[in-house]
């Protein structure tokens, strides 16, 4: 989808429709007062009159629209002036662009900057805007027969009525869609049948990112046997009783000045079924369980946000991928593994997998001496029960490194919540065979389950994002979210401000 800011008189704006949000009290804003005074207070009458109710959310297609160059008139409520904040926007934005999506309709210009969010500029008006467009036009139909036609929205202009706000517009709608593009393609990976997105699929997945990046990400696949000789022997063992090979897929961006900066690190859990292995799954919703990479997804979609926004600084992203099956070869529940870090584990329930295939590439990122570690993984139902489906749980061993994840979430709207990583959780872990066990029991499972990564990750500053309540929604609307991607690439790209360095334009 392409974006740009347009700064002319909206009355006379050329265009398929018109985007014009409106409060339910207060005087109107810029933009709707010009097209107001325009068009005979056609907006005023409609709102006077009741005839439109301009309560959150609340969309209305006005088809003529006298006295204006634009052929249609959206009006979209934000509710009461003195509660309009980012969530408010967030509303009203995920309002308007499913309805314009339904339209025949090529373009559209949105006055959306003239929203008043406290404490947020334009730039991130211009850019949670084009998140919101680009996440109304997705569509997953790839197996579909007779697929119901894709919408035909694909240019939106943000009509800007301060000039001096056209940059940041810019360079905010820049972001936005690359973020958004980020977001959908992790959507497409999650939403994927296990049956297509095997491990071997996400490797490719890489090799292609690389072979697109004009040498940008360098791409290196570990296969079983080369896993083998590198002692990652948990990552292995929760592949054992699949036909499908484990892999762990990494992806080199270099774009920081000095090459030897030290990257940061993001790793993803890449299980791309689960079946709980031996400690099988109930056959409930065991479909939904091809969801179980999207923390692999995410780290997908923020290497296609960095390749497009290109910020100098160097990333390392790991993902760790098995098919976690049932079968003759498996690992049972009371087995022994050896861990790449050389510390042994009793596997007490195969179905806590995801920390096993974590371990190991959290060990492996010690080779790159990080800035920063932070894992995304979908990895405790705990999480779901603490959290529900909004907030993604947020574990670290650097208080500083949390604070950076969380002030990430809330300008990328893509928020986390932190939890305790205290050591006295640490001795529900304790085995009486191996150096640990992989569950600490139903008690505070998020938080044993972070615990359990923190033994691997000494030697760097580390965050765990449990995402098992916020990456796919169910029901009706069953599918993959595509987060964190905001959040990861907000993150990287405050760590590149941090370095005084400028972002790139999107190419």
């Amino acid at each position: 989808m392409e974006f740009s800011v347009l700064t002319v008189n909206p009355a006379k704006v050329e265009t398929a429709c018109l985007v014009v949000p409106v409060f339910t009290d207060g005087d109107l804003l810029p933009v709707a007062a010009k097209l107001d005074d325009a068009s005979e207070r056609l907006i005023g009458q409609l709102i006077e009159r009741g005839d439109f109710d301009a309560g959150l959310g609340n969309v209305q297609l006005i088809p003529f629209a006298p006295g204006l160059a634009a052929e249609r008139l959206m009006l979209v409520g934000l509710g009461t002036r003195a509660k309009c904040n980012e969530a408010s926007l967030r509303t009203a934005l995920d309002a308007t662009f499913p309805a314009l999506a339904k339209l025949p309709l090529d373009e559209v210009v949105v006055a959306f900057s003239d929203v008043p969010v406290p404490d947020r500029t334009a730039d991130w008006k211009a850019r949670v805007t084009a998140e919101a467009a680009q996440r109304a036009v997705y569509r997953f139909s790839e197996f579909k027969s007779d697929p119901a036609p894709a919408p035909r929205l694909s240019r939106v202009s943000l009509l800007v009525s301060d000039p001096t706000e056209a940059t940041a517009s810019e360079q905010g709608a820049r972001v936005g869609r690359a973020v958004g593009e980020g977001v959908n393609y992790a959507r497409t990976l999650g939403n994927l049948p296990g049956n297509v997105c095997t491990p071997s699929y996400l490797a490719a997945q890489a090799e292609q990112l690389g072979q697109g990046s004009a040498g940008a990400l360098d791409v290196e696949i570990l296969d079983e046997e080369a896993l083998e000789l590198l002692g990652a022997h948990s990552l292995l063992s929760v592949g054992r009783g699949s036909e499908e090979p484990s892999r762990l897929i990494v992806m080199r961006y270099q774009g920081a000045d000095d090459p030897d900066e030290a990257p940061h690190v993001l790793i993803g859990k890449g299980i791309t079924f689960d079946t709980g292995g031996i400690s099988l799954k109930p056959g409930a919703d065991m479909d939904e369980m091809k969801f179980d990479m999207c923390g692999a997804a995410s780290v997908f979609g923020t290497v296609k946000s960095l390749l497009a926004l290109k910020p100098k600084l160097n990333v390392v992203a790991i993902v760790a991928s098995a098919e976690n099956m049932p079968d003759g070869r498996a690992t049972k529940p009371g087995d022994i593994i050896k861990t790449l870090k050389g510390l042994t584990v009793e596997v007490l329930n195969t179905d806590a997998e995801g920390r096993l295939v974590l371990c190991d590439a959290l060990t492996y990122a010690e080779r790159y001496q990080p800035a920063s570690v932070v894992d995304i993984a979908t990895l405790t139902g705990a999480a779901v029960i603490a959290l529900g489906h909004h907030a993604t749980g947020l574990f670290a061993n650097d208080d500083d490194l949390a604070l950076d994840l969380l002030d990430a979430g809330e300008t990328a709207w893509d928020r986390a919540w932190h939890m305790p990583l205290w050591d006295d959780y640490q001795s529900q872990l304790d085995s009486n065979f191996a150096d640990l066990a992989n569950i600490g029991g139903r008690p505070a499972g998020s938080i044993t389950a972070a615990c359990f990564l923190s033994r691997f990750t000494e030697t760097y500053p580390w965050a765990h994002l449990d995402i098992a309540g916020t990456a796919w929604a169910s029901g009706k609307q069953k599918g993959a979210s595509g987060r964190p991607v905001g959040l990861l690439t907000q993150y990287l790209l405050d760590r590149e401000v941090e370095l005084g360095e400028t972002p790139e334009n999107v190419e």
